[in-house]
Protein backbone atom coordinates (compact mmCIF):
# COMPACT_ATOMS: atom_id res chain seq x y z
CA UNK A 1 0.00 0.00 0.00
CA UNK A 2 1.09 3.27 -0.89
CA UNK A 3 1.81 6.43 0.88
CA UNK A 4 -1.95 7.67 -1.30
CA UNK A 5 -3.56 4.74 -0.60
CA UNK A 6 -2.91 5.43 2.87
CA UNK A 7 -4.14 8.99 2.77
CA UNK A 8 -7.12 7.97 0.79
CA UNK A 9 -8.05 5.65 3.66
CA UNK A 10 -8.00 7.89 6.02
CA UNK A 11 -9.50 10.65 4.26
CA UNK A 12 -12.66 8.15 3.45
CA UNK A 13 -12.92 7.52 7.49
CA UNK A 14 -12.57 11.75 7.81
CA UNK A 15 -15.06 12.30 5.34
CA UNK A 16 -13.01 14.37 3.23
CA UNK A 17 -11.15 14.09 -0.51
CA UNK A 18 -7.58 14.30 -1.11
CA UNK A 19 -8.31 17.80 -3.11
CA UNK A 20 -9.79 19.01 -0.45
CA UNK A 21 -6.98 18.46 1.95
CA UNK A 22 -4.58 20.16 -0.30
CA UNK A 23 -6.55 23.35 -0.49
CA UNK A 24 -6.85 23.06 3.24
CA UNK A 25 -3.18 22.77 3.95
CA UNK A 26 -1.82 25.16 1.24
CA UNK A 27 -0.41 22.70 -1.35
CA UNK A 28 -1.23 23.45 -4.90
CA UNK A 29 -3.16 21.09 -7.23
CA UNK A 30 -2.23 17.62 -7.25
CA UNK A 31 0.78 17.58 -5.03
CA UNK A 32 -0.80 14.66 -2.94
CA UNK A 33 -1.29 12.56 -6.08
CA UNK A 34 2.16 13.06 -6.95
CA UNK A 35 2.97 11.07 -3.77
CA UNK A 36 2.11 7.69 -5.53
CA UNK A 37 5.66 8.10 -7.44
CA UNK A 38 7.38 10.26 -5.49
CA UNK A 39 8.42 10.76 -2.02
CA UNK A 40 7.05 13.38 0.00
CA UNK A 41 9.34 15.80 1.82
CA UNK A 42 9.17 15.20 6.12
CA UNK A 43 7.34 18.98 6.36
CA UNK A 44 4.56 17.96 3.95
CA UNK A 45 4.08 14.53 5.29
CA UNK A 46 4.08 16.30 8.87
CA UNK A 47 1.21 18.59 7.74
CA UNK A 48 -0.66 15.55 6.00
CA UNK A 49 -0.90 13.84 9.00
CA UNK A 50 -1.67 16.54 11.49
CA UNK A 51 -4.42 17.56 9.22
CA UNK A 52 -5.67 13.86 9.35
CA UNK A 53 -4.99 13.21 12.90
CA UNK A 54 -3.14 10.34 12.67
CA UNK A 55 0.65 9.33 12.85
CA UNK A 56 3.19 10.56 9.98
CA UNK A 57 4.50 6.20 11.05
CA UNK A 58 0.59 5.18 10.18
CA UNK A 59 0.79 7.11 6.40
CA UNK A 60 4.38 5.57 5.88
CA UNK A 61 2.80 1.62 6.89
CA UNK A 62 5.19 1.45 10.23
CA UNK A 63 2.41 0.57 12.26
CA UNK A 64 0.94 -2.59 12.25
CA UNK A 65 -2.40 -2.70 13.44
CA UNK A 66 -3.04 -6.67 14.10
CA UNK A 67 -6.58 -5.95 15.06
CA UNK A 68 -9.13 -7.07 12.31
CA UNK A 69 -12.66 -5.70 11.32
CA UNK A 70 -14.27 -7.99 14.19
CA UNK A 71 -12.07 -6.53 17.15
CA UNK A 72 -12.63 -2.81 15.61
CA UNK A 73 -16.19 -3.33 15.67
CA UNK A 74 -16.36 -5.34 19.74
CA UNK A 75 -14.46 -1.80 21.17
CA UNK A 76 -16.81 0.39 19.11
CA UNK A 77 -19.62 -1.29 20.25
CA UNK A 78 -18.13 -1.18 24.25
CA UNK A 79 -17.30 2.64 23.74
CA UNK A 80 -20.66 2.96 22.57
CA UNK A 81 -22.73 1.45 25.16
CA UNK A 82 -20.28 3.33 27.80
CA UNK A 83 -20.96 6.40 25.94
CA UNK A 84 -24.76 5.87 26.68
CA UNK A 85 -24.20 4.79 30.07
CA UNK A 86 -22.14 8.30 30.91
CA UNK A 87 -24.95 9.93 29.13
CA UNK A 88 -28.01 8.75 31.05
CA UNK A 89 -26.36 8.58 34.35
CA UNK A 90 -27.04 11.49 36.82
CA UNK A 91 -24.33 12.80 39.30
CA UNK A 92 -21.41 12.03 36.93
CA UNK A 93 -18.53 14.09 38.73
CA UNK A 94 -14.82 14.56 37.83
CA UNK A 95 -12.58 16.22 40.58
CA UNK A 96 -15.90 17.16 42.05
CA UNK A 97 -17.17 18.72 39.48
CA UNK A 98 -19.84 17.51 37.12
CA UNK A 99 -18.73 15.75 34.17
CA UNK A 100 -18.47 17.87 31.10
CA UNK A 101 -19.37 16.61 27.59
CA UNK A 102 -15.13 17.44 26.69
CA UNK A 103 -14.36 15.02 30.08
CA UNK A 104 -16.39 12.32 29.10
CA UNK A 105 -14.60 12.07 25.69
CA UNK A 106 -11.15 12.40 27.82
CA UNK A 107 -12.54 8.86 29.33
CA UNK A 108 -13.73 7.20 26.03
CA UNK A 109 -10.77 7.68 24.84
CA UNK A 110 -8.91 6.59 27.32
CA UNK A 111 -10.65 3.30 27.39
CA UNK A 112 -10.36 2.81 23.65
CA UNK A 113 -6.77 2.92 24.39
CA UNK A 114 -6.74 0.73 26.88
CA UNK A 115 -8.93 -1.87 24.77
CA UNK A 116 -7.13 -1.56 22.04
CA UNK A 117 -3.96 -2.76 23.87
CA UNK A 118 -6.03 -5.26 25.94
CA UNK A 119 -6.99 -7.02 22.49
CA UNK A 120 -3.55 -6.71 20.88
CA UNK A 121 -1.63 -8.16 24.13
CA UNK A 122 -4.30 -11.04 24.24
CA UNK A 123 -3.64 -12.12 20.84
CA UNK A 124 -0.16 -12.05 21.26
CA UNK A 125 -0.53 -14.30 24.35
CA UNK A 126 -3.49 -16.80 23.06
CA UNK A 127 -2.66 -17.04 19.66
CA UNK A 128 -1.54 -20.49 18.49
CA UNK A 129 2.29 -20.45 17.25
CA UNK A 130 0.85 -22.08 13.64
CA UNK A 131 -1.51 -19.11 13.06
CA UNK A 132 1.30 -16.67 14.62
CA UNK A 133 2.98 -14.20 11.47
Amino acid sequence: MTILERIQEQCAKVGTSVGAIEKEIGFGNGTIYKWKDRSPSTDNLIKVADHLGVSVDSLLGRESSNLNRKDQRDIEKILADTREQLLTSEGLMFDGQPATEEDMQQILDAMQIGLEMAKKKNKDKYTPKKYRK
